[in-house]
């Protein structure tokens, strides 16, 4: 079955940098593409970024964009979410995300909290 394992969240001050790891199992992981999203307190999910099945595309949504690198590896089956200049509104669940055929698969999530 798939899943989805997410790893690296932790507390933090605005400035740092912080890397997210998701690990993936039960499909074939360099065949489709693969994002992050998060989710805040009382804020629906979002998409952060998303990359391509050889990441050679990669989305970014405007509030991240020059400040979060998506990258894979897709011989340790790995997809990563480096986080440079964080700021308190990066504050969330950071979920990973698997588009399979038209069928989406989530995480757990790993929490990244961003002190001012």
């Amino acid at each position: 079955q798939v899943q989805l394992v997410e790893s690296g969240g932790r507390l933090v001050h605005a400035g740092d940098s912080l890397k997210l790891s998701c690990a993936a199992s039960g499909f074939t992981f360099s065949s489709y593409s693969m994002g992050w999203f998060r989710q805040a307190p009382g804020k629906e999910r979002e998409i952060v970024a998303a990359t391509s099945w050889n990441g050679g595309h990669a989305y970014y949504s405007d509030s991240v964009k020059g400040r979060f690198t998506i990258s894979r590896d897709n011989a340790k089956n790995t997809v990563y979410l480096q986080m440079n200049s964080l700021k308190p509104e990066d504050t969330g669940v950071y979920v990973c995300n698997a588009n399979i055929l038209s069928r989406q698969y989530w995480g757990q999530g790993t929490q990244v909290t961003v002190s001012s």
